[in-house]
């Protein structure tokens, strides 16, 4: 270990209509008696990376490490990094909301994991409310004036308010500048940039939408004032912390990093010699790294709220550093000023006994998770062993359709007509699902065409990094929050301004194809003003009904549709999938407090509780990383530490894809006489977690990363 002493100091459409009804409550809970937790993978070596590694597109692995499960009784968090499990415990235990912890984590992770989040990128929050109330004392109004009133934007109290249990969707996904057009990556030459100098560069900047979507959802549902959630990152900021391995590994493997002068003095080691930041050596593990231009920003913004982001002398900045890079970027003050955080129905559906509810689009993740899942339906999925040559085939093979579909149709329903009920609908799931043969691989998958389509689209090349955060909450009454959130490629765009890094969204766009030739211009996912390029991010929630006869037959609710939006909105965009059999529907309730009544969020009863809290990051494998996760929880009865240690297998409709270093390399040889196309490789799933058990709460975290869950 080094000596941590060493001190740094730094300069870093609208849905149209509900899914399907989900009827929910924060019910007490029924039993679940957790299987033994399989044998961890092994964990793949760890060789000491070279300053002149080029890395994969994301974040690479750093090892294999336990990661005990914990457990309470009142509230629960889990995130990607210790300091900021601790911050959002802080928040829980002071009598914060699930959506205060959350933020209070999310500024932490800008500052101890600046390779995968933060104020510069975008996020996507899925948030249950239980119902319960709490008046007196509760703000939700961001301000941070010391007035007590628990009145929004809009005026209302929202202490008086009458609360039903709910779950609703927010979406913070960055977007892209208004002069943003197909051509966005080619350079002087005429010729299409590489992938890697497309991401370090200017051109790769999206608006940020992180630091907008938690102010709206703070809004609606948090207790604590907007400004003492921003104190835990602030005092770590300044006091200082210890340099992880896993960051370490991740600053001493980037090509790019060391380009950007700000970055350097902040991570890297200068002996003031000439050599070419090339070479500049990462700050040793445990070195004490200082931010305290990253606490100025926190404060300002702690202040002032988000507007000192996207306006003033924060934004100026950021629009500079944008503009001067070596291949300069076209975002203005304007763009910045003109962003919007938005909230959309979330997506909802069966499986098994279960309801799933994600993110609907511009993420693919809800719906191509529970794409997977519909067509997995037909199989006996738990009869098979985790680690069978059989079960690996059938995920993979759903795989290759869920991705075939996700890639060809899902982008920014505001800007593109997603055909998301025909995607979900329970008779072209089980049609598409006809196409997996139990004994033969059927290759690269074929886009299928669902019912609502009406536009041809070209074929998409979208390239997507493997980076990104995700957090777990549940709070004293029952309010939970899955909260993805990235600044897209390790590092993102490896631009850092008042002691943060912008992000690369915009290469998350279908503009190069693998053969280095230029994206179809008509792709869903092409590049164009305006627009919020699609995501993989999957933050999910589980519901499971609860027992109502003493035979242990489980209630089945009901559902209705959900009224919608207006009628320009229709036009431009999708409607959440409509998933259940026709004994199910969906009830959807108003937006509380705000200025777009139109927008509803998915209303329970008490037939269904919370179950699970969960999500991942590591870019488009997100979808598998957390569509497997779900079958171990559910059709193999694995503990949560157990599922989320389980090795990783897959397929993007490309190869199959088979966790190194684990046993299930023993099944290439089997898949490949199958006739799948195999490659090895490192996963950097991250998940974090929550099981509502018999016992309490169960917080569990990726053994690939370096998370923590703590709660009381």
């Amino acid at each position: 270990m080094h000596n941590c002493a060493r001190r740094v100091s730094g300069c870093t459409s609208a849905i149209t209509a509900a899914a399907l009804a989900l009827t929910i409550a924060m019910q007490p809970v029924a039993g679940q008696t957790p299987a033994a937790s399989p044998p961890s993978p092994a964990s793949p070596a760890s060789p000491a990376p070279s300053a002149t590694e080029t890395p994969a597109a994301g974040e690479a692995a750093s090892g294999f490490h336990s990661r005990p499960a914990a457990h309470a009784k009142r509230f629960m968090a889990a995130t990607a990094n210790r300091h900021a499990t601790n911050a959002a415990f802080e928040m829980l235990k002071a009598g914060g909301s699930a959506i205060d912890a959350a933020i209070a984590a999310q500024m932490v992770l800008g500052l101890t994991e600046p390779q995968s989040s933060g104020i510069g990128g975008g996020a996507f929050i899925l948030h249950f409310d239980a119902g319960a109330r709490s008046v007196g004392g509760a703000r939700n109004d961001g301000r941070s004036d010391g007035r007590n009133d628990g009145r929004n934007d809009a005026g209302v109290d929202s202490r008086s308010e009458s609360r039903v249990p709910s779950v609703r969707a927010y979406d913070g996904r960055e977007t892209a500048p208004a002069a943003a057009k197909a051509d966005r990556f080619t350079g002087a030459d005429g010729k299409l940039l590489s992938y890697a100098s497309a991401v370090g560069s200017g051109l790769s900047v999206g608006v940020p939408g992180a630091l907008r979507v938690m102010e709206l959802a703070h809004k609606q549902h948090g207790q604590l004032p907007w400004a003492r959630l921003f104190e835990p990152a602030i005092n770590i900021a300044l006091s200082g912390f210890a340099l992880s391995p896993r960051l370490h590994t991740l600053l001493q493997r980037d090509p790019l990093l060391r380009n950007d002068a700000t970055a350097a003095e902040y991570f890297y080691e200068n002996d003031g010699s000439a050599r070419p930041s090339a070479r500049l050596p990462a700050r040793p593990v445990g070195t004490l790294l200082r931010n305290p231009a990253y606490a100025a920003t926190l404060r300002t913004i702690a202040r002032e709220g988000a507007d000192a982001l996207y306006s003033g002398d924060i934004a100026r900045e950021i629009v500079a550093a944008v503009r001067a890079h070596e291949r300069p970027g076209d975002l203005t003050e304007a763009d910045l000023a003109a962003y919007s955080a938005k909230e959309r129905p979330p997506v909802c559906g069966p499986y098994r006994s279960k309801r799933i509810c994600g993110m609907p689009p511009p993420s693919s993740g809800g719906i191509a998770v529970l794409a997977l899942l519909g067509m997995l339906e037909r199989f006996d999925m738990a009869s098979l062993r985790p680690d069978s040559t059989q079960a690996v085939h059938l995920f993979a093979e759903a795989g290759r359709l869920a991705f075939a579909d996700r890639d060809h149709f899902i982008a920014d329903p505001d800007m593109v007509r997603v055909p998301a009920p025909g995607l979900l609908d329970p008779l072209y799931l089980k049609s598409r699902s006809a196409a997996i043969k139990p004994e033969r691989s059927m290759g690269r998958a074929a886009h299928g065409t669902p019912a609502g389509v009406t536009t041809a689209l070209g074929t998409d090349a979208t390239t997507e990094a493997e980076g990104t955060s995700h957090i777990s909450i549940i709070d004293a009454e029952g309010n939970a929050v899955a909260m993805t959130s990235t600044i897209e490629s390790a590092f993102g765009a490896r631009i850092m301004v008042r002691g943060f890094l912008l992000n690369n969204q915009l290469t998350d766009f279908s503009w190069i194809e693998a053969g280095g030739e230029p994206g179809n211009p008509a792709a869903a996912n092409a590049v164009a003003g305006g627009k919020r390029p699609r995501s993989a991010m999957a933050p999910t929630f589980v519901f499971t009904p609860v027992v109502t006869s003493a035979a242990g037959v489980a209630a089945t609710p009901a559902v209705t549709a959900t009224p919608a939006v207006t009628a320009t909105q229709q036009a431009l965009a999708t409607t959440s999938a409509t998933v259940a059999a026709s004994t199910m529907a969906t009830t959807a309730v108003p937006r509380a407090n705000s200025a777009s009544p139109s927008v509803t969020a998915i209303a329970p009863s008490s037939a269904e509780r919370l179950e699970f809290v969960l999500g991942s990051p590591g870019g488009p494998p997100i979808i598998n990383f957390v569509a497997k996760a779900l079958v171990g929880l559910i059709d193999w009865k694995l503990p949560l530490a157990g599922t989320f240690a389980q090795p990783h297998y897959g397929s993007r409709n490309r190869t199959t894809e088979i966790e190194k270093g684990t046993r299930i390399e023993a099944l290439a040889g089997p898949l490949k006489a199958m006739g799948h196309e195999i490659s090895i490789g490192e996963f950097t799933s991250g998940y974090t977690g929550i099981a509502v058990t018999p016992g309490g709460l169960t917080g569990a975290v990726d053994p690939r990363r370096e998370g923590t869950a703590r709660g009381e």
